[in-house]
Order: C-alpha cells, then structure tokens, then sequence
C-alpha cells in the first residue's frame, strides 16, 4: 500500500499518546453514566413495545445512547492496552540501547548512506534489518493495536515455517492376573501442523524535502504508517484468512471451514442460532457451557463493534444485562461475566455467518513471526517520493479446537 504523506501527517506521526490511570477513570466515569442512561432508555423501549407502540424518538435516543457506550468502552480498552504495553516497557521513552545503529539508520533514512553499523545483526539470508529498538517498537506497536495479538499466543521464529506436533493418545490399557501374560498394548499416535508465514507489506512515501527538513522523530513516524497497515492487513488474516500467503484465519477451522481438517485435533464445535439475524441470551449462555470447564478460567468473548451493541441490548431470566461494562482501570467489559474483545474482522450478523466466538484464545490460536522486520529505501520507482518498502513475515493458525466455540447464525 503506497502512501504519501504531508508534512503535517509526517509531524503527527512523531506525537506520543499519552495513557494513565486519570484518563481511564474519567473515561469510566461517562461511561457508566451513559450506560445507566441507556438502561433507563431501555426500560421505556420496553414499556412501549408491551403496548405495541414503537416511538422512532425513543429508538433514535436509545441507538445513539448505544453507540456513545460502545465508543468509550473502546476508548477504554485502548488506554488499558497502551498502559499495560508501557508497564513492560513498550511506547515509553525508554534508552536507546544501541545509539550507532539508531543514528545510521537515521542517516539512511534521511539520505541513503550505507554505514557498517546499519548491518550489524544481519541474518544468513541477508538483506536491509531495521534497528533492534525500532523492529522492537514495531511489534509492541502491533500487540496495542491489534486485538488478536492481545489475546493470543505468539511465537517468535528464525525458520520458514514451524511445525506443531499433536499427541492424539491412543495408549491402552488392561487388567491382569498375578502371573497372567502381558500382551503389548496400543501405544500413542502423533499428528503435525505446519505454521507457515506469509509476508506483509506496507510501502509509506515522503518527499526528500520533507526527509531533510523536518525535525521529527523519524522511526516514530515509520512505526505509525507501518503499524497501522499491518495491523489492518494482520485483522482481517487472523480470522478469516485462507492460509495462501497469510495466516489461516479462526474462522476457517470451524466445523465445515476450510481448515477444518488441518489441525489434527478437529474442527472448532459450532452452536447455530435459530435466526439468521438475531441473538439470544440463552444461545449465549450455551455457547459458554459447550466449552470444557478446563478452559473456561481464561475464556472471553470476540465479535464486532456491531454485534456488541446488539449483544448489549439481551438481559438473563433475571432482567439483568448479559453485558456489563468497565468499572476500574485494566477491566474489560463483561458479558455473562467473561471479557469481551472487540474484534473488527469478525462479520456481522447474517444468514449463515460466524459473528461471535468464545474461549480461551491463548491456547487456541497461535501468530508465529519471523523474526525481523525489514525496511527498503527507494529513491528511485517514484521521484520526488522516497519509499519505504517495510515487510514482515507472520503466520497463524489454530492449535487446540477444542478451546474454542462459535456462534453460527441460520441459512435464510
């Protein structure tokens, strides 16, 4: 993806966002003063469809409420990951560790000279290796942005590919008398999957004139126009992708996918809702009881800004909301009393799709990523611009089914 930027654009990339226990706690403040609004809005919707009367006023009000809440929760749930990446040292200032490298990368970034020092660490394969700091800043980048790196297992890798092996059991046993043979009994049989990356790209553009005269924090502003391609291009991947080039997505391995028969463990198990384009608290409450309790200690829930705010509006036998939101720094919302992820390449709801899915994604899916992040400086494809060919290689797949569950809504 080719961008190029203006000179503000260039500025913007090199401000820090800044996170702390005060921002979340006034972010919680309204947001628990619109969700006691949305439920007093709630209850009047209620009352008027008890009596068969439906005001578009109160809709619209009740809609827009909705709405108000998924957005701090979100903003919420970004804070919480900005302050939990700089509480292990990531998006701080932090000491360059390796100022000669820095400085010559800078000094390639601004006007293409070589130095030695920008090759230091370079793989047997060769090539153009960002600085250890900035590839680091990249990834931690990655983990704050993209809720599928949140959330599940990650796997550094120095090879083409990794392959995971599977104990499928199969040992048998038997009882016997005090002086009775012993026959051989069954031993255990093993599968494998193979995790292969597939590479990503991002191509940002700036102007020589830009490189020369703006006095900003160069890596800073690479980081951002990076981060922000990856972590879309890695969204979509992780939960739909077909595993040609990029990650095989969580979706694909559910029961009748694509990948259902790759993992050696099975297919993920599906619940089906009756309707093709709504939910019900009960359906919810199954798809929780379909997970073995062994997996259940770090369960939540993922689905889409959309489906959340449908999510929102069901209550359990008792009229209490399914959902619940953040009360203190570092929680997540809640439905049935699990967190929940917001996931934007999860789908909506419609005939046939997968819009919601539970369990413990940790254990259930793993990113594997080849080690290093690398960066080619191109003065030349596309003068006045200088392109910054940045490529990363990432795979993924699922590696235990059975730790996962997912909603399937109805065929039309």
């Amino acid at each position: 993806m080719t961008k190029h930027v203006s000179t503000r654009a260039l500025m913007r990339g090199a401000v820090t966002v800044r996170a702390d226990a005060s921002d979340v706690k006034s972010l919680i403040t309204a947001l628990n003063k619109d969700w006691e609004a949305f439920k007093a809005t709630m209850a009047d919707k209620d009352k008027e469809l008890l009596k068969k009367f439906d005001d578009v006023v109160t809709t619209d009000k009740l809609e827009k409420i909705n709405s108000s809440v998924g957005e701090l929760q979100k903003a919420i749930d970004d804070a919480n990951a900005k302050i939990a990446a700089m509480s292990v040292g990531a998006g701080g200032k932090g000491e360059v560790k390796d100022k000669e490298y820095t400085d010559a990368f800078r000094a390639h970034f601004r006007k293409g000279d070589i130095q030695a020092a920008l090759n230091k660490g370079a793989d047997a394969e060769g090539g153009y290796l960002a600085p250890i700091e900035w590839d680091r800043t990249i990834t931690d980048k990655l983990v704050q942005v993209s809720p599928m790196r949140q959330i599940a297992s990650v796997q550094n890798i120095s090879t083409a590919g990794f392959t995971k092996l599977f104990n499928l059991r199969g040992t048998s046993s038997g009882w016997v008398g005090e002086t009775a043979a012993r026959p051989q009994t069954n031993t255990p049989q093993f599968g494998s999957m193979t995790f292969t990356p597939g590479e990503i790209y991002a191509n940002p553009a700036a102007t020589q004139a830009m490189l020369d005269d703006a006095e900003i924090n160069l890596e800073a502003w690479l980081a951002s126009e990076v981060e922000t391609e990856f972590a879309y291009q890695e969204g979509l991947a992780f939960i739909s992708g077909d595993g040609t080039n990029k990650p095989r997505g969580l979706l694909t391995f559910v029961t009748g996918g694509s990948a259902a028969a790759v993992n050696p463990l099975g297919a993920i198990q599906l619940k089906t809702a009756a309707s093709a384009t709504a939910v019900t608290s009960d359906e919810l409450l199954d798809l929780v009881y379909m997970l073995p309790s062994a997996f259940t200690q770090d369960a939540r829930w993922i689905m889409n800004r959309s489906v959340l705010g449908i999510v929102r509006k069901l209550k359990d036998g008792q009229d209490n909301y399914l959902w619940q939101p953040s009360y203190v720094a570092g929680q997540p919302s809640q439905i049935a009393g699990y967190p929940v992820t917001e996931m934007p390449g999860m789908p909506n709801m419609a005939a046939s799709a997968l819009p919601i899915a539970f369990g413990d994604f940790r254990r259930g899916y793993l990113i594997v990523d080849r080690v290093g992040v690398r960066v080619l400086r191109d003065p030349y494809s596309n003068k006045p611009y200088v392109h910054f060919y940045t490529t990363k290689r990432v795979g993924g797949g699922v590696q235990n089914p059975e730790t996962i569950k997912a909603l399937k809504m109805a065929a039309s």
